[in-house]
C-alpha cells in the first residue's frame, strides 16, 4: 500500500502535502495555525489521515523546522559554492537568492525567526543556521584570496544586510533594489561588478514573456 492509498477508497494525502500545508499556514498566520484539525480542513482530508505521516503535532513542527533548514540554509550555502569567475560574480550569486522567488523563502525565514523568539530550542537551531550560513559566505570570500578576519567581516556585512531586509519587511520595489546592487557588491567585495556581470545578473532576473 502506498502512502496515498486508503483501504476505504479515499485519499489520505502524503507527507509532502501535509508539510506543504503546514508551511503555508505557518507563513501566512503563524505557529498557532499549524494544528492538525485546521490543516485537515485546509486540505479537505480527515484528521486521522495526518497520523499516517506524523506521530503527532510535535513531529510535524520538527519536520517544518527541518524543511526550513533544507530550503533556506541549503539554498544559501549552495549559492556560495556556485560557479563564479570573480568575487563580484560570487557576491551576485549570493544576492540573487534573496531576490528570486525560489528555494529561499523570505516569509518562511521571517516566520521561523519569529518562532525562535519564544522557543529556546528553535532559537538554538536558528543560531546554528546563522553560523553555518556565515561560515559558507566567509569561505566564499576566502576562496578569492580574502584574508580570514577580513573575510569574516565582509561575510557578516553581506549576510546581515540581506537578513535585515527580511526582518524589517522592507517593501522596496524590485527595480529600485536592483539599482542598489552594484554598490552593495562594491561594499561587500571592494570592487563594483562589471557592466557585463550586471547585464547577466539582470537577464537572469528578467520576468518571462
Amino acid at each position: 500500500m502506498t502512502e496515498k492509498e486508503d483501504p476505504t477508497g479515499g485519499w489520505r494525502g502524503s507527507r509532502e502535502v501535509w508539510l506543504a500545508a503546514a508551511r503555508e499556514a505557518f507563513v501566512e498566520t503563524g505557529l498557532e495555525a499549524v494544528k492538525i484539525q485546521p490543516l485537515a480542513q485546509r486540505l479537505g482530508l480527515a484528521r486521522t489521515s495526518f497520523y499516517w505521516f506524523f506521530s503527532d503535532r510535535a513531529a510535524l513542527l520538527e519536520a517544518l523546522l527541518a524543511d526550513w533548514e533544507e530550503r533556506n540554509t541549503g539554498a544559501l550555502i549552495g549559492a556560495t559554492g556556485a560557479y563564479a569567475a570573480t568575487l563580484q560574480e560570487a557576491a551576485l550569486n549570493l544576492i540573487a537568492i534573496f531576490l528570486d522567488d525560489g528555494p529561499f523563502s523570505a516569509g518562511f525565514e521571517r516566520a521561523v525567526r519569529g518562532w525562535a523568539h519564544g522557543d529556546g530550542a528553535v532559537a538554538a537551531r536558528v543560531q546554528a543556521a546563522d553560523a553555518a550560513r556565515l561560515g559558507a559566505i566567509t569561505a566564499m570570500f576566502a576562496r578569492f584570496g580574502i584574508a580570514p578576519v577580513e573575510a569574516d567581516v565582509r561575510a557578516r556585512n553581506a549576510y546581515l544586510v540581506q537578513i535585515g531586509y527580511i526582518s524589517m519587511q522592507l517593501a522596496e520595489p524590485f527595480e529600485e533594489r536592483l539599482t542598489r546592487i552594484p554598490d552593495y557588491v562594491k561594499i561587500y567585495t571592494g570592487t563594483a561588478p562589471t557592466t557585463a556581470e550586471m547585464a547577466r545578473f539582470r537577464a537572469a532576473r528578467r520576468p518571462a514573456g
